[in-house]
């Protein structure tokens, strides 16, 4: 009896736990995310290709609560630095990651 019992409550159980997350992109809090991770302007004020950073002069950074200032970042990939060079404005996405304040994304403004 009590096999049956478990059996019938993972078939009820199961399904309804794979509909859940199925739906899961649907929420709002993903669309925030995704809005929150808008570009922002900044300067690059100094690249450091040994230490693998960066450093940008950039306006607030909303999806990390952060006003305008200069600071200096982690890059995702090493390659990023290969991209800009100092005094090129660009348009960049920046993300905590591990600890860090890392660029996750940058492209020299045109």
């Amino acid at each position: 009896m009590r096999l049956t019992t478990l059996l019938l409550a993972m078939t009820l159980v199961l399904p309804a736990t794979a509909a859940i997350a199925e739906d899961a992109h649907h929420r709002p809090d993903t669309v925030v995310a995704q809005v929150n991770t808008a570009l922002t302007d900044g300067e690059i004020r100094k690249v450091d290709k040994d230490a693998k950073k960066i450093t940008i002069k950039h306006g607030p950074l909303t999806n990390l609560d952060m006003p305008a200032m200069t600071m200096v970042f982690q890059v995702k990939e090493p390659a990023m630095l290969e991209q800009v060079k100092v005094g090129d404005k660009v348009k960049f996405a920046a993300e905590k990651l591990g600890g860090s304040f890392t660029v996750t994304k940058i492209d020299v403004a045109r």
